[in-house]
């Protein structure tokens, strides 16, 4: 009977210990708050530093504008009057959606292909893997000069190998009508490769055993692809989509290039008809406001691409 009562003398009591048991969990819980704090601390600043502050300045100096003296007033009412009234803005548009609707489908299509492609089991695979990715590694200036020489009249490639078959070249990016569609070639051509190595990740994390059952139940490669590889490839094509919508509206260098949007705005899209109107005109407002009408219709895609592909995007 003593033993018994020495032994709960010295047991501690496991209820005494749950406040400080609760105390350790909480100092533990709050430490790695702490630490993911940190960890997320870099990422916080640069999206800060280059995402949101200038997201809320372009909507600030879109609303209130500043004159010479210091003075600031109410700008927004007439800066979407001459919004309105602007025709070179809406040739932009125009020529901005239009960019869009034929690089985005041309490029994802292109890269589809190739990845596919690639995918498969060949002699000379990894060179043509590179070939298809080496335009992604070159700066879109470079890009843009090399094809420059490509399209010029009297020396370029396209025409020298049109002038074999006896057929006259064009100015390619002199002429209004084929200005525009001669650096929706460049983009296609630059960016299918970036996009490629995405679908080429997405189809080599499909497990093999699905591919034999798959060609168990259909040997048909193109009823396989429609019915099997295309819907596991849904995610991918829902991000390559929405960085190929945001890709055909930030488009600046190659049209500084090859047309600075000429002739006469053909080609004209409309970040850069932002940057023209910064810093070449220095209207800051007039700018900010444009910046707006790009982010809202970024905005925009983006939630019709989602709302369209809820059904069909299924993420394992």
């Amino acid at each position: 009977m003593q033993d018994v009562v020495r032994d709960s003398l010295l047991r501690p009591d496991p209820f005494s210990l749950r406040p400080s048991i609760t105390v350790m969990s909480t100092s533990f819980r709050s430490s790695n708050s702490a630490f993911a704090c940190l960890l997320l601390l870099p990422a916080l600043v640069l999206l800060s530093a280059f995402t949101y502050f200038p997201a809320f300045s372009a909507f600030y100096n879109s609303i209130f504008s500043t004159t010479y003296s210091g003075e600031t007033y109410f700008a927004l009412q007439d800066n979407l009057l001459d919004l309105q009234d602007d025709p070179v803005f809406w040739r932009a548009l125009t020529n901005n959606l239009l960019y869009a609707l034929v690089t985005v489908p041309a490029s994802m299509i292109l890269a589809l292909v190739m990845a596919l492609w690639v995918n498969e089991k060949f002699l000379g695979r990894s060179l043509l893997r590179l070939s298809f990715f080496l335009p992604t590694m070159l700066p879109m200036v470079a890009a843009a000069n090399i094809w420059m020489f490509f399209y010029s009249p009297n020396i370029g490639l396209f025409n020298r190998v049109l002038a074999v078959f006896g057929i006259q070249g064009a100015n390619w990016l002199g002429d209004p009508d084929t200005a525009l569609w001669a650096t929706m070639l460049l983009a296609v051509w630059k960016e299918s490769g970036f996009f490629m190595i995405f679908y080429l990740a997405a189809l080599q994390a499909i497990p093999s055993e699905l591919h034999d059952a798959a060609r168990l139940e259909a040997p048909s490669y193109f009823y396989r692809l429609r019915r099997f590889i295309l819907p596991l490839l849904g995610p991918t094509t829902l991000f390559v989509f929405i960085n190929a919508v945001i890709h055909a509206f930030k488009v600046v260098d190659h049209l500084f290039i090859l047309t600075k949007g000429g002739p006469n705005n053909a080609s004209t899209l409309l970040l850069y008809y932002i940057y023209e109107t910064a810093f070449a005109f220095f209207d800051e407002a007039y700018a900010a406001v444009l910046t707006l009408v790009l982010l809202l219709l970024l905005g925009i895609c983006s939630a019709i691409q989602f709302a369209l592909s809820h059904k069909r995007v299924h993420y394992r």
